[in-house]
């Protein structure tokens, strides 16, 4: 389960590129509708566009996360020590589960640590799973949303219907 997020450059075709070069990398992807969001940081930028996609591989973890990461550089992404959290990017892909996988001492932690309280992650989730339990409480997708202060917001776009890529 992979996390999209933009809010630099062309927002909506940079997901959508993005989609396809994750569908070549996992085949096929179950993808959620697409989320206008705040973004959660007290530097001034642009609202994101956010989108969920689930899909199955028998990658490892640390192999997919350096996929993750050379896709969001061919899209512009450079990371830095120096960036502030939560700075504006081209794309940030994350990962957010690996079937049933923990991790905590070395990256790619899993599941990813702020999943649960990212409105931009959950509610394109619940598009798509609101009924899958997460771990460590077994609390499901709906509940944890439901659960969630109204800021930063995420709202739903009016988009056509995507076919499974």
């Amino acid at each position: 389960m992979v996390a999209l997020g933009s809010n630099l450059g062309p927002t909506e075709r940079t997901l959508q590129q993005a989609i396809r070069a994750l569908a070549r990398l996992l085949g096929p992807l179950r993808i959620a509708p697409f989320y206008r969001s705040e973004p959660v940081s007290t530097l001034p930028q642009p609202d994101y566009l956010n989108t969920v996609v689930l899909a199955r591989t028998a990658l490892s973890a640390e192999t997919l996360l350096e996929e993750l990461q050379a896709i969001e550089r061919r899209f512009g992404r450079v990371r830095r020590a120096d960036d502030p959290p939560a700075a504006p990017r081209t794309l940030d892909l994350d990962l957010l589960l690996l079937g049933r996988i923990s991790r905590r001492r070395r990256p790619p932690l899993l599941p990813h640590p702020r999943m649960r309280a990212r409105r931009f992650v959950l509610a394109p989730l619940a598009d798509l799973e609101p009924g899958l339990q997460l771990p460590p409480d077994g609390k499901t997708v709906g509940e944890l949303l439901a659960a969630l202060p109204a800021r930063p917001w995420a709202r739903r776009l009016a988009s056509p219907r995507r076919e499974r890529q």
